[in-house]
């Protein structure tokens, strides 16, 4: 399988951020980590293990990327407006620098990129859906938080447009036509230990997403799938077979 490091720099971040790559051909899928931020998590994680045949056969390739989370989101300690700012300038990096690295890569300069994320990856991977249709088409979205309010008492300005389940009620007009007709949504969460919170608020999401008519499938797992990688190795293999294999 291939695989290859890359040191992507930012302006809006002022530093090179880590990405891995797996896969050399195929339907270029952005992976957003979970809390840990680290690129290499889903490799740690046995994740790639579940889509390498799909990565073999050229049907996907695999950008995981890393993020800021802990100075954006959970480490609470910092004032919340300068947190905010950090979320705001690591989006910048993937919409206009990371997504042209990825479709240049692809020697394709408007191909669609797909996302995903686990646990707050998920929460990035839905705001690029939502936010960049132009660019992002699928997202698969597992055990996500959407309520970003919890991590960030800031409730004004731009604060509304980093929470899902507050600006997609308001979504309309040319914004939600470009959505509708461009992007579709698996939601998918268990109900088991470490769930609670999340599988309420991903039910919440897949609710207004129906009744935006946006493209979305929500899939409620039983008592017995926690908040943890043994279970979401299940959900990407079954997802990512159906949806690329």
């Amino acid at each position: 399988m291939f695989k290859k490091p890359h040191l992507i720099p930012s302006q809006h971040l002022g530093r090179k951020l880590y990405l891995w790559q797996y896969g050399d051909f195929g339907r270029p899928v952005l992976v957003f980590p979970s809390a840990s931020g680290m690129a290499h998590e889903w490799e740690n994680k046995a994740m790639i293990e579940q889509v390498a045949p799909l990565l073999a056969n050229g049907k996907i390739k695999l950008y995981c990327v890393e993020s800021n989370v802990s100075e954006a989101w959970t480490k609470k300690e910092s004032d919340p407006a300068w947190r905010l700012g950090r979320h705001i300038a690591y989006e910048r990096f993937v919409y206009e620098e990371l997504a042209p690295f990825i479709q240049n890569d692809c020697r394709t300069p408007d191909i669609p990129i797909a996302c995903t994320g686990t646990s707050l990856g998920a929460f990035y991977a839905l705001n690029a859906v939502l936010k960049r249709p132009d660019l992002f088409r699928y997202a698969l979205c597992m055990s996500g938080r959407y309520e970003m309010s919890s991590f960030n008492p800031v409730r004004a300005g731009e604060m509304y447009f980093q929470n899902p389940l507050a600006y997609l009620p308001g979504l309309g007009g040319d914004a939600l036509e470009a959505v509708k007709s461009r992007i579709h949504v698996d939601m998918v969460c268990g109900r088991g230990p470490w769930e609670d919170g999340n599988w309420q608020e991903t039910q919440a999401v897949a609710g207004l997403l129906e009744r935006k008519g946006i493209s979305c499938r929500l899939d409620l797992w039983g008592k017995d799938c926690d908040h943890d990688w043994p279970w979401w190795r299940q959900q990407v293999k079954m997802y990512f077979h159906h949806r690329f294999g």
